[in-house]
């Protein structure tokens, strides 16, 4: 039987670039996001492209009801379930916490958040009944406070602290827990960070060669490639001309 991944957060940038890495390599795949139109059309690609299964899930993972009932309809279809990468997730304003709007930071955390603990928490029987592992995107925010990163750091330094909770905890169950912590990923991050500002989007990657998706989806998949008795606690990726959420390199 083929190996399934179940992958949030799919319709774009890092989630649909692991959506293609996992599907290229023989997995079965279940595919969430709240954007039905690019859920079905990333289907339609990976389905004619590879000989796969392909499930979607059309739902707001902050919605902890919906969650739990969208996974619950297709527990039986998935029972081969290997890999769960928490990938959903999204970064709001760049303020000073006088300025934020406190909403902003609230849909951060009930993303980054509370969606990865539902999804894993709803899912985590099939892993234990298959020793699978659970692949979280975090961010190097996650590592390192910057000026006005305030909520979306706070979101992240969770992800990292509940990968390593996950991981003690899980341990005798044989689950591997990884964490993924980018750096500058070139993604729709920025434009949704700035709410639409393509000019203030752009900027953020100017003068340097920042990751791609796919970097980042092909170090992903290494870590799930492993032997059995091998687990990648954690990798922090960064272009070459970063050396922290603060230090870069810029050529222009």
């Amino acid at each position: 039987m083929k190996k399934l991944a179940f992958i949030t957060g799919a319709t774009s940038g890092i989630g649909a670039a692991c959506a293609m890495q996992f599907a290229k390599n023989g997995y079965d795949l279940v595919l969430t996001g709240r954007r039905k139109d690019r859920l079905d059309a990333l289907k339609q690609n990976l389905v004619s492209e590879y000989d796969n299964d392909v499930i979607t899930l059309d739902f707001d993972i902050r919605d902890k009801q919906k969650t739990f009932e969208a996974i619950e309809q297709i527990t039986n279809n998935i029972q081969h379930l290997s890999v769960l990468v928490n990938n959903a997730g999204l970064s709001l304003g760049r303020d000073n916490v006088a300025d934020a709007d406190i909403s902003d930071w609230e849909i951060m955390m009930q993303t980054n958040v509370n969606g990865l603990m539902y999804a894993t928490k709803a899912l985590l029987p099939l892993l234990i009944q298959n020793k699978g592992q659970i692949i979280n995107v975090g961010s190097i925010a996650g590592k390192e406070v910057y000026e006005h990163g305030n909520g979306y750091c706070a979101s992240k330094f969770a992800v990292d602290a509940l990968s390593k909770g996950m991981r003690i905890d899980l341990l005798k169950y044989g689950i591997k827990v990884t964490a993924i912590h980018p750096g500058a990923v070139e993604t729709e991050f920025s434009v949704i960070r700035y709410k639409g500002n393509q000019e203030k989007a752009d900027a953020v990657y100017k003068g340097f060669k920042p990751l791609t998706p796919e970097d980042v989806a092909a170090t992903i998949f290494y870590t799930a490639s492993l032997p059995e008795h091998v687990c990648i606690n954690e990798l922090i990726i960064t272009p070459t001309q970063q050396a922290s959420t603060f230090h870069f390199h810029k050529t222009n």
